[in-house]
């Protein structure tokens, strides 16, 4: 399928078989990300020198992964929008820059995410309830780095 095939099935197509085509491979990936916790919570819980410290531990730390994933996310997602709105627009060179810019960001706050996260590590982790017996926390701090 050529760019002016695309175009032409993006500007004609109804809204619905649009959003069928495009929000369920999106929804799909969003489900992965999640059963990707479910599954490790399950490995965890059935290791016997894990146990429940290991499962405490997994949901210290996870909430910062999801920090990390909506910073991602919200990069991925807005540069999506301002190449659909660029194209739309026939400017395909603001498009090209655009995810080239949104994929230097990407590397910055994600190196920048990576500094604070081993600077601030035993704070991040108390702050999340990491703190709440001494082996949740030894196995928080494994789980994190």
């Amino acid at each position: 399928m050529n760019e002016s095939n695309a175009n032409t099935f993006l500007e004609q197509e109804k809204l619905g078989t649009l959003m069928r085509k495009y929000a369920v491979p999106c929804i799909i990936s969003l489900l992965v990300a999640a059963l990707y916790n479910i599954v490790d919570q399950i490995f965890i819980a059935n290791a016997d020198y894990l146990g429940s410290y290991g499962n405490a531990a997994n949901g210290v730390v996870f909430p910062l992964t999801v920090v990390a994933l909506a910073i991602a996310v919200m990069i991925g997602d807005g540069c999506c929008a301002y190449v659909s709105i660029c194209l739309g627009a026939r400017n395909r060179e603001n498009a090209h820059r655009s995810i080239g810019s949104a994929t230097l960001l990407c590397i910055i706050s994600s190196v920048l995410l990576t500094i604070i996260y081993l600077a601030f590590q035993e704070p991040l982790l108390t702050a999340f309830g990491g703190r709440v017996n001494n082996e949740t926390f030894v196995q928080a701090k494994e789980y994190f780095f």
